[in-house]
Formats: structure tokens, sequence, C-alpha cells
């Protein structure tokens, strides 16, 4: 289907349906790259920025994947995502994202410079526990720019150095948005799926849904690696994703999610 003409088709259903099943609808509507364009414009725009719907897609995404993105945002809504992430977020937030924006951390030759993961190791311990203050470029450029499987050698030399994990050091040495911005990268690198099944999880946790997080969750790794997330919700929390789903939501909103997530029961 031309993009034009789904564009129709999406204004038609607006009319037809409303609430939660009309944004998970809607959302299946999309191509998955202009999803999650999508996504991070209506992060985006307006009064706000959500930072955190922001943070996932960026930190979650491969290089190959976010010039997709890029692209699909650019086509749709004629602004350079770069500049609108420049524009909307500030401090080293905004460096964090545009670092991550740029997808410097691919590198599937799996080459790990023992050497360069010690002295990373080191550079993080003396940009953060070891001195008064943090050097945050410095968190920002190794967690960055360097590949998962060196970045797991990192992790693995600096707890020996610091005698505390690397997350542990993020959340002691900053706060906010920014924290939240590198501990997923952490979360990332250490099991992409065990991210997306902690997102889902809390998600649906606790008083009330965060719809967003759970349609746009479900729906742009319906095609990927749901199965895999599935199997590792479960070893996680116990349960299923299935189960959860239909505790947490009703009607044709919970008929849709389960028809995309399949039987896990």
């Amino acid at each position: 289907m031309a993009w034009w003409k789904a564009w129709d088709l999406i204004e038609t259903l607006k009319s037809e349906l409303s609430g939660k099943f009309e944004r998970l609808i809607i959302a299946l509507m999309y191509p998955p790259y202009r999803y999650e364009a999508k996504e991070l414009y209506d992060a985006m725009k307006g009064i706000g920025t959500k930072e955190g719907v922001i943070i996932e897609i960026l930190a979650s995404r491969t290089k190959n994947q976010l010039q997709e993105i890029m692209k699909a945002y650019e086509e749709d809504y004629g602004s350079n995502l770069e500049e609108d992430i420049k524009a909307d977020t500030s401090g080293y937030l905004e460096r964090i994202l545009v670092c991550l924006l740029q997808g410097s951390r691919d590198d599937l030759s799996g080459y790990v410079d023992p050497g360069l993961a010690l002295q990373d190791a080191q550079d993080l311990y003396a940009a953060g526990e070891k001195i008064c203050g943090t050097d945050e470029m410095k968190f920002i450029t190794i967690l960055c720019t360097r590949s998962a499987t060196h970045l797991l050698r990192v992790f693995e030399e600096y707890e020996k150095i610091a005698n505390k994990s690397i997350e542990d050091s993020i959340k002691s040495e900053t706060h906010g948005s920014l924290e939240e911005a590198m501990l997923t990268v952490v979360k990332c690198t250490r099991n992409l799926h065990s991210y997306f099944a902690e997102r889902l999880y809390f998600a649906m946790k606790g008083a009330g849904t965060l719809d967003g997080t759970l349609i746009r969750n479900i729906v742009s790794r319906s095609e990927i690696d749901l199965n895999l997330i599935k199997n590792q919700f479960k070893k996680m929390y116990g349960k299923t994703l299935s189960s959860m789903i239909m505790e947490d939501t009703s009607g044709d909103y919970k008929n849709a999610l389960l028809n995309l997530v399949g039987s896990d029961l």
C-alpha cells in the first residue's frame, strides 16, 4: 500500500475508533520506521518533552535502524531529527541523545581490545568514583561510541576496580533523564530482550497502565524479537506476558494485544 493511501485509511480509522484501541490500531498502520519516527515526533511536539520515549528508541536501535528512522522522520515531518532533539533538550542529556543518534556503537566484528577495555574502565572510574564531581562527557563518550561486546568487557573491568557495578556508579553520580539514558544504554548492552521485558512489565505493574509504552514496545518488536522478549519476560517475572495483558487490559484493546503477542500461556 502506498504510504499516502495509508494516511487516508488512518484518518478514516481515527473517525471510527477511540481510546487505547484506536491508538493500537493506528500504530499498526504505520510501517516500522515511520511508526518510530512518529513516536519521536509526538514525544517532542507541544509543551514538554517525553524524554523517556526518546531515550528508549535511540538507545535500543542499531545504526541502520536509526538511519531509517531519521529518513522517515524527515520525509514525514519535513524536519531533521537531530536538530529537533537539539532544540528540544539541553545539557548532557542533549549530548548523549545526539551521540546515540549517530549510531557509533555498532561493531559486528565482535573484536574486543582488552587493553582499551581496561583503559576505558579506568577512565570511567577516574571520571566518577575517584573524584569529587563527575566528568559526564567521559561517561557519554565511552557508553555511546563503544560496541556492546567491548562495553561488556569494560563493565567487568570497572567492577574489579570500583568494587561496584557500573549501574550503581551511574545511580550515585547522575540523576534524572541523564541517569535514565545512561542506565538504558547499559541495560541494552547487557541484554536487549531483558530491557524490553522490563519496559513491558513496568508498563503494567501497579495501579494504572502506561499504554503508550505497552503499545510502542509490542508493536515495534512484533516482527523483530517479540518471542525472545516473551521468553525473557517469563524468566524474569515468573509469569507470561499474555497473562499480564489479560489481567491489566480489557475489551477489544486486550484482544488486539493478545493477537499481536500470540499464545504463551
